[in-house]
């Protein structure tokens, strides 16, 4: 049976190419195909508005959503949405941060409030949080550890959901050719060659990477690191490498947007050691779309994406010795990591393409919808 179509509100008080923002124009792509109409908040003016556009999503003007913004602002932001939800008799208004949460709650009027917790961090655990999830009518956990937290601080656990992540099948499935970032990188005659993509930030295991690719270079003297990425923490990484006597060894190869495809595609084997803000682990997604074998850590959504042994490897803690042994397997047999790739492809068209995403979050929103109107 065809669910009836909703009229549907996504705020998110984001402005970066980061965290919620893929997940989000992924779903509102996929919403919009179930054929209901969503319109879409977010702090204006750099790579978020700039991605929504280029997916045909006009973000609405006006808003602010500045968690650091002045009183009138935050009180302009809830007349204009109050307008919004009045003239275009909004069904449902799903947030993505406390600040938008806490806005969605107060200009909700008779529609359902739905929240989606990207990461762990995101989840508080004070009174006034724990009365806003209370006032839900549900909460999406994009991972086990995020759903786990929900439960920890007190979540109605009858109002949470666990939806995993997205990946844009259609940009990342397609097999891009790899001769010209080869090229680039002065890879040939080299490997193997093993890449990560994270922004270069505290805690997000580059440290752990690096020593561990050194170990690997002990059988493997001819293999290549790539650190795809920007961030505060690149000239310190830098350091490390130098340190290590490992500078041609480990390529930064810089933020990389336009041929991420076809980067992915120069790499034998992914590696993600640290989730970041989208505990959903969109990086591993886009390698396993590209038919990458995904080495990782038990973090994040990662042991609920990577099947073990299957689409790649599961490495616990923090030693380099777990980490150099995992990527030593592969690399000791390529046609087994060239299988895990094809596996890893087929697992993301069939559990984490945006068509499923978008059926998944749908069923969320009805439960939510039946439940705000069972109230009135």
């Amino acid at each position: 049976m065809t669910a009836p179509a909703l009229r549907v509100l996504h705020l998110v008080a984001n402005r970066w190419w980061t965290g919620s923002a893929d997940p989000v124009i992924r779903l509102i792509g996929g919403l919009e195909k179930r054929g209901h109409t969503v319109r879409l908040g977010l702090i204006a003016g750099d790579r978020f508005e700039t991605k929504a556009r280029e997916a045909g999503i006009e973000p609405i003007a006006g808003l602010s959503l500045e968690v650091r913004g002045m009183p009138w602002t935050w009180a302009g932001d809830l007349r204009r949405l109050r307008a919004l939800m009045r003239s275009e008799a909004i069904d449902l208004v799903h947030t993505h941060h406390s600040h938008d949460h806490w806005l969605g709650l107060a200009c909700r009027g008779p529609a359902a409030l739905v929240r989606t917790f990207h990461n762990r961090r995101a989840v508080r655990g004070g009174l006034a949080a724990r009365a806003l999830y209370r006032r839900a009518d549900a909460l999406i956990a994009v991972s086990g550890g995020v759903e786990e937290r929900l439960r920890e601080v007190g979540a109605p656990m009858a109002r949470v959901h666990r939806v995993g992540g997205v990946v844009d099948l259609a940009r990342f499935v397609a097999d891009a050719d790899p001769a010209a970032v080869r090229a680039e990188l002065s890879l040939a005659g080299l490997g193997p060659i093993v890449g990560s993509v994270a922004r270069l930030a505290p805690n997000r295991g580059h440290e752990l990477l690096i020593h561990g690719f050194k170990r690997l270079l002990a059988g493997h003297p001819r293999a290549r690191l790539l650190l795809v990425g920007k961030g505060e923490a690149r000239p310190r990484l830098e350091g490390l490498v130098r340190e290590l006597g490992l500078t041609r060894q480990v390529l930064f190869t810089g933020y990389r947007d336009t041929d991420l495809p076809a980067v992915l595609r120069a790499m034998d084997t992914f590696v993600l050691v640290g989730a970041g803000s989208d505990e959903s682990c969109r990086a591993a997604l886009e390698a396993m779309a590209a038919g990458r074998p995904v080495v990782a850590r038990r973090i994040g959504a990662l042991p609920d994406t990577v099947a073990h042994g299957e689409t790649g490897l599961l490495v616990d803690g923090e030693a380099p010795e777990a980490l150099e042994a995992a990527l030593a397997a592969l690399a000791a047999d390529p046609e087994r990591a060239r299988r895990m790739g094809e596996a890893g492809r087929q697992r993301a068209i069939d559990e984490f393409s945006p068509e499923r995403h978008a059926a998944q979050v749908e069923a969320v929103y009805l439960d939510a919808v039946a439940r705000r109107r069972g109230r009135a």
